[in-house]
C-alpha cells in the first residue's frame, strides 16, 4: 500500500514524498484510516515503528479539512500532543512542521528548560497544533497564556513513560480543561493495567491496534552480555569501543551522576563523549544530541528518561552500561537500534549485582542472551552481590519540572478492556475491532 491510498490530501503527500517515503509502516497503515474516521485509539507501538507520523499525518489532514470559526478559535489550539520529555516534544513538533509545510496550519512546541516569555507570545499569537510537556503546559495555563477549550484532537504519546515519570496528576488536570467531546489517541509501548485505567477515564470506546508482539525487541538486533565486575565496567567499555572502532554508540547509565562520571572517564580516555540527562539545561541537551547525530561525539551517555525521544537513523550500537531496573525498559533502550531494516547490536555489561535483572529481561524476551567474558576482564567469583537503588525512580523524582518531569503517585486499581466503538465494520471487512 502507498500513502496515496490512505486518504491524505495532495499537500501532505507532497511533503511525505519530499522526505523520500512512499510506503507507510504497519502502524501508519492501521492508525491513519482509523484516526481519519474519527475513532478514539489505543495504539501499542514500539519506538522506531513510525508511530509519530501515524498520528501527525491524520491530524494535519483532519484540521486542514475542517472549516472552524477563526474568530473563535484564533487563540485556541485545536490539537494537543502531550509528550513526556523535551526531546520528544522537539521531535514530534519537527514532524508536524515537516509534513505540514505545504499547509497553512500553525504549530508550536512548549517545554521546560527555556523561558516562558517567548512560548507565551507564541501561544497568544495562536496556533492549530500544540506539542507540549505536561508540567510546562500547566505553567502556561496558570498564567492564562494557554486555553485548551478548543481542543478537537488529543494525543498522549508514550503514555507508559508519562505514568512512570509521575505525570498522572498533571494529565488529569489537563484533561479537565478540555472539551469532553473530542477525539483522543493514546500511544504506548506497553499497556499495563495502570495505562488501561487512565485510558478508561477519557477514551470513548477506543479501538485497539498493535503492530508488534508486546515488549518484543527488534528482530534485527543482535543481543549479547559481557560478564564483568562492577569496578571494571568503564575499562571494558573503553576497550570494546577502541578495539571495534565504533563511531556512534548510545550508552545507558542508571543515574544522572553515573552518566556524568562515565562521560568524563571516556573523554579522559580520548573518546569524545557527552552526557544527556534531566539536570542538563535544554540548550546543553540539544547540543549533545545534535553533536551525536553529526558524529562530532562518539558516545552519548544517557539516562532512560532523557533518552526518550532520541531518534537516530541506523544507530549501530546500544550499550547497557547498567541494566535497567524494569525489564520493559530494556526493550525501550534497544529499540533505538536495528530500525528500518538495518542491523543493530545491543550489548549489556553485567556484574553480579545485576544477575536478577538479567533473568527478568530474559524471562520477558523468552530467550537466553549470549554470554561472553573478555580475557583480562573475568569476573571475580568471590565478589558478593550488592543491592541496587532504583535509579530510574530517583532520577524522575529529582528532575526539575522544567525538564518536563514531575513527581507523583502512580495510579492503582483494575482496568477494563476497551469496547468496540460502533457496530459498522464497512471499512474493515474482517469485522474485527482489534487491529
Amino acid at each position: 500500500m502507498s500513502f496515496s491510498k490512505l486518504g491524505l490530501r495532495a499537500e501532505i503527500l507532497r511533503s511525505i514524498s519530499e522526505q523520500g517515503y512512499d510506503t507507510p509502516t504497519p502502524i501508519q497503515t492501521k492508525a491513519i484510516p482509523l484516526v481519519l474516521d474519527g475513532c478514539d485509539l489505543m495504539a501499542a507501538a514500539q519506538t522506531g515503528t513510525g508511530k509519530t507520523a501515524g498520528f501527525t499525518l491524520p491530524i494535519l489532514e483532519l484540521l486542514s479539512s475542517r472549516n472552524g470559526d477563526l474568530s473563535l478559535t484564533r487563540f485556541k489550539p485545536r490539537a494537543l500532543i502531550l509528550t513526556p520529555t523535551r526531546e520528544l516534544a522537539v521531535q514530534v513538533h519537527e514532524s508536524v512542521r515537516t509534513y505540514g509545510k505545504h499547509l497553512s496550519l500553525r504549530s508550536a512546541a512548549i517545554y521546560g528548560g527555556v523561558g516562558l516569555g517567548p512560548q507565551a507570545k507564541a501561544l497568544r499569537a495562536g496556533m492549530d497544533i500544540l506539542v507540549a510537556t505536561p508540567g510546562r503546559l500547566l505553567d502556561h495555563v496558570k498564567q492564562r497564556s494557554a486555553d485548551l477549550s478548543g481542543i478537537e484532537v488529543l494525543v498522549l504519546d508514550e503514555a507508559d513513560r508519562m505514568l512512570d515519570m509521575g505525570f498522572l496528576p498533571d494529565i488529569r488536570k489537563i484533561l479537565a480543561l478540555m472539551p469532553k467531546q473530542k477525539q483522543s489517541l493514546m500511544f504506548s509501548a506497553t499497556f499495563s493495567e495502570e495505562i488501561r485505567v487512565l485510558a478508561a477515564g477519557f477514551l470513548r470506546d477506543p479501538i485497539s491496534i498493535e503492530v508488534a508482539k508486546r515488549n518484543a525487541p527488534a528482530d534485527a538486533v543482535k543481543h549479547s552480555v559481557y560478564r564483568v565486575d562492577r569496578v571494571k565496567k568503564r575499562d571494558l567499555l573503553i576497550k570494546l569501543i577502541e578495539d571495534h572502532g565504533w563511531h556512534q554508540v548510545l550508552v545507558f547509565a542508571r543515574t544522572k551522576h553515573g552518566a556524568d562520571a562515565l562521560s568524563e572517564r571516556l573523554n579522559k580516555a580520548g573518546i569524545r563523549s557527552a552526557a544527556l540527562h534531566g539536570n542538563k539545561t535544554q540548550g546543553a541537551r540539544q547540543r549533545a544530541l545534535e553533536d551525536f547525530k553529526r558524529n562530532k561525539v562518539t558516545v552519548l551517555v544517557a539516562t532512560d528518561i532523557a533518552a526518550r525521544g532520541i531518534d537516530i537513523d541506523q544507530l549501530p550500537h546500544v550499550i547497557n552500561f547498567e541494566l535497567p531496573n524494569v525489564a520493559e525498559d530494556y526493550v525501550h533502550r534497544i529499540g533505538r537500534t536495528g530500525r528500518a531494516g538495518a542491523s543493530g547490536e545491543a550489548i549489556s555489561l553485567v556484574c553480579v549485582d545485576e544477575h536478577r535483572l538479567l533473568r527478568d529481561i530474559e524471562r520477558l524476551l523468552k530467550r537466553e542472551l549470549e554470554k561472553k567474558v573478555l580475557p583480562g576482564f573475568e569476573p571475580d567469583p568471590g565478589i558478593r552481590a550488592e543491592p541496587i537503588a532504583n535509579g530510574r525512580r530517583s532520577d524522575s523524582k529529582s528532575s526539575s519540572h522544567g525538564a518536563g518531569q514531575r513527581s507523583g503517585q502512580r495510579p492503582a486499581g483494575a482496568g477494563r478492556t476497551a469496547a468496540p466503538r460502533r457496530n459498522s465494520t464497512s471499512q474493515h471487512p474482517s469485522g474485527s475491532r482489534h487491529y
